[in-house]
Order: C-alpha cells, then sequence, then structure tokens
C-alpha cells in the first residue's frame, strides 16, 4: 500500500515545552489512521502541522512524494474541533458557499446524501441539532471531493446514538477509498473505525500499529468485574490481586478458571460476575498513566 503521508523528524518546540520532539511516521493511501494521546500529547500540534496550519521547527511534510503545495492544498478536507459558520444561511446555502472555493466537487446532492442532510437542506444552519451539524462539517469537509479527510475530534460531545451514525458515515466514506486522519479521545471510535494508530505522549510516539495487534503484544489477561459487596468473602485472600474501581472490584488475571476457582472456593458469589477482554482504553491507560492532564 503506497504512502500518502510522510512524516520524518517533525520538531515542534515552544518556551519551556517540547510539542513533538522529533517522531516519524507514515499514513497509507485508503486507511483510515488513528492518532490518540492525552492531553498534552503534541498530537494536535503535529495534526497541525501536518494539516499546513502551523509550520515544524524541523522535520517535513510529505503528501504524495512532494513537499506540502498546492496538489495538497487542492486534495485536502478538514473537519475542525470547532468551526464558525455564516449566520442566516440554510444547509443547502452553506454548502454552496464552501463549494464555491474550489474549482471542482461533489454535486450537493451526492453530498447531502453521504452525509444523511437530505431532509435539512433548507433549515436554517444555527437550529441543527448536535449530530446534525457535526454530519453539516463533515459534508464542508468533503465539498472539494478530497483525497485525504482530516478529522479532528469529530464526535466530541455527541450521545451514542449520533456518534454510532457519525461511525457508519465515516465507513463509508473510507468505502470509497479516501484516506482519513482520525484524531479522538474515544478509544472505542479508534479501535472501531482505525486500520492503524499512534499512541503520543509528550511529544513522543509510543506505541504504533494495528490496534489489535497492540492489544495482543501488551495484553495476555482479562479482567473480572465483581460488585464490592460480593468480594468481601474474598477480601483478606485475594485483595492484593483486586483493584477498587467505584462500585466494583476488578481482578486482571491470565487464567480465568484458576480465578474463578479461587473466588468460589471463598464463597464469592459469580452472580453478578463480568468478564471482558482487555481493551484499547485499558492499553492506553497504561502506556500513558492515570493522572489528570489539563
Amino acid at each position: 500500500m503506497t504512502d500518502i503521508i510522510e512524516v520524518n523528524h517533525l520538531v515542534k518546540h515552544y518556551p519551556a515545552v517540547k510539542a513533538v520532539d522529533d517522531i516519524s511516521f507514515s499514513v497509507r493511501q485508503g486507511e483510515c489512521f488513528g492518532m490518540l494521546g492525552p492531553n498534552g500529547a503534541g498530537k494536535t500540534t503535529t495534526v497541525e502541522i501536518m494539516e499546513g496550519i502551523m509550520p515544524a521547527d524541523h522535520g517535513t511534510v510529505h503528501y504524495q512524494g512532494e513537499p506540502m503545495g498546492p496538489l495538497f492544498r487542492s486534495e485536502v478536507g478538514i473537519q475542525f474541533q470547532s468551526t464558525a459558520l455564516q449566520d442566516f444561511l440554510t444547509v443547502r446555502e452553506t454548502l454552496r458557499l464552501f463549494r464555491s472555493f474550489y474549482p471542482r466537487g461533489l454535486p450537493l446532492d451526492e453530498l447531502a446524501s453521504l452525509c444523511a442532510l437530505a431532509d435539512y437542506m433548507d433549515r436554517d444552519a444555527r437550529k441543527l441539532s448536535g449530530g446534525q451539524r457535526q454530519r453539516l462539517l463533515l459534508a464542508l469537509a468533503l465539498v472539494n471531493d478530497p483525497v485525504l479527510l482530516f478529522l479532528d475530534e469529530p464526535t466530541t460531545g455527541l450521545d451514542p446514538q449520533a456518534r454510532h451514525n457519525f461511525w457508519e458515515l465515516v465507513r463509508n466514506i473510507k468505502a470509497r477509498g479516501k484516506t482519513v486522519i482520525l484524531t479522538t479521545h474515544y478509544m472505542e471510535e479508534a479501535y472501531l473505525l482505525c486500520d492503524r494508530i499512534i499512541i503520543m505522549d509528550h511529544g513522543h510516539i509510543i506505541a504504533e500499529g494495528r490496534p489489535a495487534t497492540l492489544m495482543s503484544h501488551h495484553f495476555r489477561d482479562a479482567v473480572l468485574q465483581l460488585p464490592q459487596e460480593d468480594f468481601l468473602p474474598a477480601r483478606d485472600a485475594l485483595g492484593e490481586d483486586a483493584k477498587q474501581v467505584g462500585e466494583y472490584v476488578e481482578i486482571i488475571t491470565a487464567d480465568i478458571n484458576a480465578t474463578i476457582a479461587a473466588l468460589l472456593s471463598h464463597g464469592v458469589s459469580l452472580a453478578h460476575l463480568q468478564i471482558r477482554a482487555r481493551t484499547l482504553e485499558d492499553l492506553f491507560l497504561e502506556l500513558t498513566g492515570r493522572e489528570l492532564r489539563v
């Protein structure tokens, strides 16, 4: 698979802060590539350099094997975290306005169908729900029929139904051969949508690969979860292996059968036992820590 974006030895420093500290990676044509990291990890700075919004101190970003230039600007679409739209315009008028900025692009009816906006084309854009507005912003990012699409935390603040609906739109866009670069704080979103991910922290890439591959590389265990009150009979014997998480106790074990046998031997009820595989969120927290970032 051909690389569409190549990032080589990228560096961006601010006074007393190394936001991006000599990182290199590539994005393959036709994939959904995820960029994850806690606040202050450097991913937003990296994305803004890749988008051509911010210059790097050192290093290069190449698009289709060439330095970013007119070709990149004509073939890229960006959905920012926040976009100010012109007041008093309908969805149709907003799409028509943005479409006029480019010499070529998708027909408005096709955009409306692709982004599930057909029923809202004549509605004032200010009166859209959160999910409808995000679909409009996605349509604006697609208005020039881009080869490469940046989605910067596109589902932040959406309810579960709207988020799942948006995921399906992204899958449909990827099925059209588009390359998608996604930044997100939702680990489930990254796991379901991304072919490959990088996890950044303190300006460095600390993990890179397919989500399932990274999971299998780091974890060979599962998580057993019980209400604290159910775990009480085994607290003295198995307490060192358990971790309190809210009203529950979690036991991480590589041998589920042996752990369940131990719980039963101490009179623990398994009526409310839950067993889950490790998740991308587990990996994220293990690699970046649990302290609050601001």
